[in-house]
């Protein structure tokens, strides 16, 4: 063989060699990053789906922009966007691996484990699978799409898997958007409403009890303090329960994950002046009659306590939860009460009021009308 063939092959061998080296580099956009894939290893992922421990698999640190070397063949990288939350809207997190949750739960907990961007970190702190109780706020970032899928209401963000993980992020999604989730709760002052909210999350409420308790407003409490619901495992942590709620939301802005709280909204309550509002509550501790022996026209508890409360409700607007009680306007200036069928006052309480029918010496039958102030 000459020696020309001989160097030929040298060159094409070392050509060949050289971009199998090249081939090992990869340049990620700074406005992207990369999901590695590790092919093949020593062995694979016993448990879970991210592979911890350098096994083959996903992993779960990613690459962020600029140049990086990996081993050629034994690496894929998965090019994915930067996750994008736009000002004043809310996004969504499922997670792919983590624990299982727990027969009580239907979101996930991020007590301990609440950093979406560090996989190893979320999986180490005991993070959960699952929809996530805690949202993101306005940002942009660098999530591993493998292991965490972000719904928005733009797009959703996560590394295509299979078609029932699909099934499963769309039915998510439009759950979420049927309960407009992508944006906050705003109440507005000249809208006069209150908002009814309603947890989806945690213990149930026990047997006879229609109206969950209020928990968690020391804001001098950082463990138990939830601030309006907007922060679901301090609820939870401070005894919060599952349905209806006692405490209400007035005028502002909330960043609730609706998969955990929904809101409805209803008027507030206005006692005029001239009336009080006599409270009927369906709610709180079976209370001590309050009405002494000489008042025989039912029980009066004290404010708090289920039934009738002694005191009422002054002229001024309330907030008032008409799920957890009713506000009857009882008037406190002088009426006419009519008794003639055709005549009724404004007030209504002579409404089913009629005629006197009497009986004279004489056998007639006249029928008196009246008016008592």
């Amino acid at each position: 063989m000459s020696p020309q063939l001989i160097f030929i092959g040298i060159a094409i061998l070392a050509g060949f060699l050289l971009l199998f080296i090249l081939s090992g580099i990869r340049f990620i956009p700074n406005n992207r990053l990369g999901i590695v894939e590790k092919r093949f290893g020593q062995r694979s992922v016993r448990g879970g789906f991210i592979a911890r421990q350098g096994e083959a698999g996903y992993q779960p640190d990613v690459l962020r922009g600029g140049l990086h070397y990996l081993r050629p063949l034994q690496y894929r990288v998965h090019i994915a966007p930067l996750v994008t939350i736009p000002q004043g809207k809310i996004g969504y997190v499922f997670a792919r691996d983590g624990e299982p949750l727990s027969s009580m739960q239907v979101l996930a907990s991020n007590a301990t484990a609440n950093d979406f961007q560090d996989v190893a970190a979320f999986l180490k702190n005991g993070g959960q699978r699952g929809p996530q109780r805690q949202i993101l706020r306005e940002g942009t970032y660098a999530i591993n799409l493998a292991q965490f899928v972000v719904i928005t209401q733009e797009r959703v963000y996560y590394l295509p898997l299979s078609r029932d993980d699909q099934t499963v992020i769309q039915n998510m999604a439009a759950l979420i958007g049927e309960r407009s989730g992508f944006t906050p709760v705003v109440i507005k002052d000249s809208d006069d409403l209150a908002g009814i909210v309603t947890i989806h999350d945690g213990h149930s409420l026990p047997d006879g009890e229609i109206i969950a308790p209020i928990v968690g407003t020391d804001y001098n409490n950082s463990e138990t303090y939830h601030n309006n619901f907007q922060m679901p495992d301090r609820f939870i942590n401070a005894g919060g329960l599952r349905g209806r709620q006692l405490q209400v939301l007035v005028e502002g802005t909330y960043y609730l994950n609706r998969l955990f709280s929904t809101v409805q909204m209803i008027p507030k309550t206005i006692v005029d002046v001239g009336t009080v509002g006599v409270v009927i509550s369906y709610n709180g501790a079976v209370g001590i009659d309050l009405s002494g022996v000489d008042y025989r026209h039912g029980e009066l508890v004290e404010r708090g306590s289920r039934g009738v409360w002694s005191e009422p409700l002054l002229p001024g607007k309330y907030a008032f939860n008409t799920y957890a009680g009713k506000v009857v306007m009882v008037p406190t200036t002088n009426i006419i009460l009519k008794w003639i069928r055709s005549e009724v006052g404004s007030h209504h309480f002579d409404e089913n009021l009629s005629e006197v029918s009497l009986i004279t010496k004489d056998a007639f039958e006249p029928s008196l009308p009246l008016s008592v102030v």
